[in-house]
């Protein structure tokens, strides 16, 4: 079986994380939650921290969701061998596969509605990395 698909996000992405995972479930993919569990105000980099430490120990991909997407990016990003893309279209989540092999896929549900979700996170799950010359950049990453 192929590697779980880790959720996580604050309160303002809790409904949006609620139904992709459903979706995903669908699409036959196991599916991890780190939270939150609720629309109680909440601290979004603490559940970002929670699904970048099991991203990189399960090498398996996460989605996190909160109001912009853009805190969630930004948190996830402070992790090494992290590399958080948010994404507001198929076309951004399938480069950010093939070329940055990015590994967290960061959405916004203040500004993105479900159908709009649901393909953003089907595109990123089923693109693979491109490697080849893309491997070399994203290895400058650690290096410089």
């Amino acid at each position: 079986m192929s590697t779980p698909v880790i959720f996580g996000s604050d309160h303002a992405g809790y409904a949006l994380k609620e139904q992709l995972k459903t979706y995903v479930a669908s699409l036959g993919r196991e599916v991890l939650d780190v939270g939150t569990n609720s629309l109680d105000s909440c601290d979004y980099p603490l559940f970002a921290f929670k699904l970048c430490d099991l991203v990189l120990e399960k090498n398996s991909l996460g989605i996190l969701i909160c109001g912009t997407g853009l805190g969630m990016s930004m948190a996830a990003n402070r992790r090494p061998g992290i590399r958080a893309a948010l994404c507001s279209n198929e076309y951004m989540a399938r480069m950010t596969r093939l070329h940055n092999n990015a590994n967290v896929l960061c959405l916004g549900e203040r500004w993105m509605g479900p159908g709009l979700g649901e393909s953003i996170a089907k595109t990123f799950l089923e693109t693979e990395f491109e490697g080849g010359r893309h491997q070399r950049r994203i290895d400058l990453f650690d290096t410089l």
